[in-house]
């Protein structure tokens, strides 16, 4: 075949774009990022390779800030204290989009066929749902209680996306949940649950999507919504769960959405005490009580269900414990550092990613050795997402 001149010069300037566009390719379902709460800041991390691939600045306030992900693991989401909702692009490592959306916002979630995302706020007390492509406004549901004018906006807290097309949360000051269907967002359905117990604080739903599980904190006890048969209403669980007959100070209120379902168990922290209640899910009754060295903020399973990693409040929070699931016992005590916030295992759970605030880093632990392998340095480090949270149910 005869080549001309040109045409070879148009070959190779071919076969070089071709390279180069091949080069440039990356997936992202090994990505993350770590909140770098201080500074208002996020490192963008590599989980494959245990490193740092990027920083990205200008989020604001980071107190408290929570994340989720598109469905196609490009875009991540982050919810400031301030009320910012920011869409990241984890392959150009930049803001795509970020607005103020109201005074003081508290989390947020993503639907299930990932068209919006919803912010619980605390100021004005309500969800507001967004566009996940333009994050222009869709709806706006006030989360007013109260008659007449004595009608109050409750702060909401515990939002997590629910099969169907559905968002659920609780209404702090109101004592209610409510189940918005967005199937249609120009006229959504709400159903509202009044009575439900004191001042819910916190909110998780179960890996499989099918119980809606709030905690109390003006009472003892869980509310319990069964999205299976919602006709049945709430239910009210373990009255003695809580604070009232506690021999310790409460440090730090645990984290619902750090509750571990592993096996046939949920592995809950116990309120002021230093241990993790076991919980049969088919009566809601506890099985057994794992005594541990501190009050327990965190217990998460791994993957695969076989451990529970839990970390703990202040005074004690330079340690972690390791349960294992099938003996019901502490197998294995680690010491990271000052101030273990979070943890988060890679998609299937051998390794674990450990946040050390007071010492500027991330240590990263093999789970069959409990080695830490890596350390990577971050700025007050807190909150760690993997994108494999986008697709599971709650997350």
């Amino acid at each position: 075949m005869y080549f001309t001149a040109t045409s070879k010069i148009f070959l190779l300037f071919s076969l070089l774009l071709t390279f180069n566009v091949h080069a440039g390719l990356m997936g992202t379902g090994d990505l993350g990022i770590i909140i770098e709460r201080a500074i208002g800041q996020v490192k963008l991390i590599n989980t494959s390779k245990r490193i740092a691939i990027g920083s990205i600045d200008g989020l604001g306030d980071l107190s408290h800030a929570s994340v989720v992900f598109s469905r196609d693991a490009r875009y991540a989401f982050v919810f400031g204290r301030d009320g910012g909702l920011t869409k990241i692009d984890l392959l150009t490592s930049k803001i795509s989009k970020r607005i103020i959306q109201a005074g003081n916002s508290i989390g947020g979630a993503i639907s299930q066929d990932g068209r919006f995302v919803a912010v619980s706020n605390y100021e004005p007390g309500g969800v507001r749902i967004f566009d996940s492509e333009t994050l222009e406004p869709v709806l706006d549901i006030p989360a007013s209680y109260g008659q007449g004018s004595s009608s109050k906006l409750s702060k909401v807290v515990g939002l997590v996306d629910a099969p169907g097309q559905k968002f659920i949360f609780s209404l702090y000051d109101a004592g209610e949940i409510w189940l918005v269907d967005i199937n249609n967002p120009d006229e959504p359905i709400i159903r509202k649950f009044r009575d439900v117990g004191l001042q819910p604080y916190d909110a998780l739903i179960t890996p499989d999507g099918r119980y809606y599980i709030a905690g109390l904190y003006g009472e003892n006890g869980l509310a319990i919504l069964d999205l299976w048969h919602v006709e049945k209403g709430i239910k009210k669980v373990l009255n003695d769960y809580g604070r009232d007959d506690e021999k310790l100070p409460v440090y730090k209120m645990p984290h619902l959405e750090g509750w571990a379902q592993a096996g046939n168990y949920l592995f809950v922290p116990a309120i002021g005490e230093h241990a993790v209640i076991v919980i049969d899910p088919d009566d809601w009754q506890e099985v057994t009580r794992i005594k541990t060295y501190g009050q327990p903020v965190f217990a998460i399973a791994r993957p695969d269900g076989r451990q529970v990693w839990v970390n703990f409040a202040f005074p004690k929070n330079d340690h972690l414990q390791i349960i294992d699931v099938a003996k019901m016992e502490i197998i294995k005590e680690l010491v990271p550092g000052k101030a273990v916030l979070h943890m988060e295992f890679t998609p299937r759970g051998e390794e674990v990613w450990v946040s050390v605030r007071d010492e500027d880093r991330v240590n990263i632990y093999d789970t069959d050795t409990f080695e830490n392998i890596a350390q990577i340095s971050v700025d007050k480090p807190s909150g760690i997402f993997f994108t494999h949270r986008a697709h599971k149910i709650g997350l």
